[in-house]
C-alpha cells in the first residue's frame, strides 16, 4: 500500500512546479492556439511521468481507502490547485476499461475541482469515448459514485449524484 503522506509531499512539490504555468496570464490574442501553447509549457516542465505516477498512487489509495482516507485525498486536490489543474493520466486514442476506471476514480477524488461545469464536460467526453470504444461504463460509474462525496459543493449536485446521473447515457 502506498503511503498518503509521501504522496502528499510529491503532490506539493509538483504543485509548486506547475504553479507558474497554471497561474500565468491568459493572452486573449492566443485563444485559437492557447491549448497548444499551454500543453507545450507544461511539457517543458518535464514532470509528466512523475505526475502520472503520483496520480496512479492517488487512484490506488482512493479506491482502496476508507471514507476518511478518501476525504483526505479530496482535501489534497482542493489544497494543491495547480497540481489538480495540470496533472493528467495519459490518454490513448481508445479508452480501455482500466483507463476508464482510473479516470472515474480521479473524477471522484477531484470532487468537482474549482469549476464543476468543466468537470462535467470532461465526464461527458470520457463517457462518450468509452461508448465509442464499446465499453459499458455503468458498473464503473457506479463504483466511482460509491466512493464519492455526497456534498453539493456548487449547487449542481454532489459528485456522487453527478456520476449516478451518467448511468445509462
Amino acid at each position: 500500500m502506498v503511503d498518503l503522506s509521501g504522496v502528499e509531499r510529491a503532490v506539493a512539490e509538483l504543485d509548486a512546479v506547475y504553479r507558474p504555468v497554471a497561474t500565468m496570464p491568459v493572452d486573449l490574442d492566443m485563444l485559437p492556439d492557447l491549448g497548444a501553447h499551454t500543453a507545450a509549457a507544461l511539457a517543458e516542465l518535464g514532470v509528466d511521468e512523475r505526475a502520472e505516477a503520483v496520480l496512479r498512487d492517488l487512484v490506488e489509495l482512493y479506491a482502496a481507502g476508507e471514507p476518511d482516507v478518501r476525504a483526505a485525498i479530496r482535501r489534497l486536490f482542493d489544497r494543491y490547485t495547480s497540481f489538480r489543474w495540470a496533472a493528467r493520466l495519459p490518454r490513448g486514442e481508445e479508452v480501455t476499461e482500466a483507463g476508464l476506471r482510473a479516470e472515474l476514480i480521479l473524477f471522484s477524488a477531484r470532487d468537482q475541482g474549482s469549476d464543476p461545469r468543466d468537470e462535467v464536460l470532461g465526464l461527458r467526453d470520457l463517457c462518450a469515448r468509452a461508448r465509442r470504444a464499446g465499453l459499458d461504463a455503468d458498473p464503473l460509474l457506479a463504483e466511482a459514485a460509491g466512493l464519492s462525496s455526497d456534498v453539493d459543493r456548487y449547487g449542481m449536485g454532489s459528485t456522487r449524484t453527478i456520476l449516478l446521473g451518467h448511468l445509462g447515457r
